[in-house]
């Protein structure tokens, strides 16, 4: 059981790694062909809306989107404070306190946190995700340098 948990904190770890170094490959490599993945585009504390952009169905979309927004941007993904749940022999459930910081090609940066929402399955040899939810509760945005 705690080596079936260590491999999903592993894989989140490689997540950040693999998404920030632009590992395409290996970050593609995390998720399952079947991928659903659910991105907030604001904060949904307080009341607030989340603007939850459309469901982003299969890895190779999702790896193409991220990838292709992400061009010229240098960022830092970091996970914390991972609350884990293996709910069968081969699946699980993970919320991770996420922080993210984005800077452009133009100086502008987009600094938030909040949390991943997602499920895992095992076919034995790895652990891969199967869905995604990214909630926000900070996104601060510093506009362009001159």
């Amino acid at each position: 059981m705690q080596s079936e948990i260590e491999a999903l904190r592993t894989l989140k770890a490689q997540y950040c790694r693999f998404l920030d170094t632009r590992d395409r490959d290996g970050w593609r490599s995390l998720f399952a062909d079947d991928l659903v993945v659910r991105l907030d585009m604001a904060p949904a504390t307080l009341g607030g809306d989340p603007q939850t952009a459309p469901p982003i169905e299969g890895a190779d979309t999702f790896v193409s989107y991220t990838l292709g927004a992400l061009d010229g941007v240098r960022s830092v993904h970091h996970v914390h404070t991972p609350e884990i749940e293996l709910t069968s022999d081969d699946t699980a459930t993970g919320i991770w306190a996420m922080e993210d910081w984005l800077i452009f090609p133009n100086g502008a940066e987009l600094h938030g946190a909040g949390h991943y929402h997602e499920t895992y399955r095992t076919t034995g040899d790895r652990w891969q995700i199967t869905s995604l939810h990214l909630t926000r509760t900070v996104v601060k945005v510093t506009e362009p340098t001159a």
